[in-house]
């Protein structure tokens, strides 16, 4: 005897529960794993398409492997010693960055500075922390440095972890199909394909975008000799993945160290503004709708509340659920409400008027 709709409810309800609360218990410790999953997923398109040619599953997954692991090293022996240098070279040169505004504004705007001026008695407090603050800024650099030590090791794992579920993800699709109530089967590999289309599309779509702009944004950056120019392009484009968010903290940063540098040199402020517009121009009306699509269905709105929400109940691991939890969600509510129209709850009873 199958369950009723209430105890069905009940089971899916608690399993989900359950769920929630074993992401917060070990939310510490699913990092890794979490990543490795990640990349296991976007990766299986690739190792699909190597077995189509004739290769084995287990050759696929040792090329994709290298491969990821050449570009880490890459990435870890060219770029990460430039952040980081661009970084702490930052964090040196704060007092007398902080200094040189304080004295730019009250050369160009002395009214706005004047003694008893909150705006200068904000930054005169700014730069004399800064200052005495010396040796917990060290401090800061230090554990930075050991916080990116433990970032490669994270991201190590998780290429291990990906290797081993790149190797057998199909076989652990299958496997939780085979978990499936069989009188809903259909109804939930058809959400399941769904799911896939939208998180898939968002997730690669996003991910080319974002490092599309990084690159263009750090190469320009640095071309024009902005300070920390690199920095700031790479930080843009991660943060794309956030609506609105890479263009609007990017854009205000590196005009910010624009006017600063280039006051008097006023060309120099517009090229980088000019670069953040072209980045919009090119993302609004050439990458987003070729790479990511209008079809994927997750709102701005609902992906940055998914990202705020999860975020602030889970920390970190919060953020690397946001996005699938945001399109599993947005499916379940689309399916939701197409039953419910065709439900006689929102047709109201049908009334027999072929006799009338």
């Amino acid at each position: 005897m199958g369950l009723s709709v209430g105890q069905q409810a009940r089971w899916w309800g608690g399993g989900f529960i359950a769920f929630i609360a074993f992401l917060w218990l070990v939310n510490d410790a699913l990092a890794p794993f979490l990543l490795g999953a990640a990349f296991a997923y976007l990766l299986d398109p690739v190792a699909d398409k190597l077995e189509s040619w004739g290769m084995k599953r287990a050759w696929a997954t040792v090329l994709i492997s290298v491969v990821a692991l050449i570009f880490m090293l890459l990435a870890l022996v060219l770029l990460v010693p430039l952040i980081f240098r661009q970084v702490s070279s930052l964090i040196e040169t704060s007092p007398q960055l902080v200094a040189s505004l304080l004295d730019f504004l009250t050369e160009k705007f002395p009214s706005l500075l004047q003694e008893d001026s909150n705006v200068r008695q904000a930054l005169s407090s700014f730069e004399d922390t800064l200052r005495s603050k010396g040796v917990a800024v060290a401090n800061t650099v230090l554990s930075s440095s050991l916080a990116a030590v433990s970032s490669v090791l994270t991201i190590f794992v998780s290429l291990v972890v990906a290797f081993y579920l790149l190797l057998d993800w199909d076989r652990m699709i299958a496997v939780v199909d085979s978990w499936m109530p069989r009188q809903h089967v259909g109804v939930i590999r058809e959400i399941g394909r769904e799911i896939d289309q939208v998180l898939a599309g968002f997730i690669r779509g996003q991910m080319t975008v974002g490092a599309i702009l990084g690159i263009f944004y750090a190469v320009s950056l640095a071309v024009v000799g902005l300070q920390f120019g690199v920095v700031v392009g790479l930080l843009a484009g991660a943060l794309t993945f956030i609506p609105y968010v890479g263009s609007t903290v990017g854009g205000t940063v590196s005009i910010g160290l624009a006017i600063y540098q280039f006051w008097d040199d006023p060309v120099w402020i517009a090229v980088v503004a000019a670069i953040f517009v072209t980045g919009q121009i090119v993302e609004g009306n050439y990458l987003t709708p070729k790479l990511v699509g209008s079809s994927v269905g997750l709102h701005p709105v609902w992906l940055m509340f998914a990202l705020y929400a999860f975020g602030s109940l889970i920390g970190f691991t919060g953020l690397l659920i946001a996005v699938p939890a945001a399109a599993c969600i947005g499916v379940l509510g689309r399916f939701g409400i197409k039953n419910y129209r065709d439900s006689r709850l929102y047709r109201g009873p049908e009334e027999d008027t072929e006799g009338e």
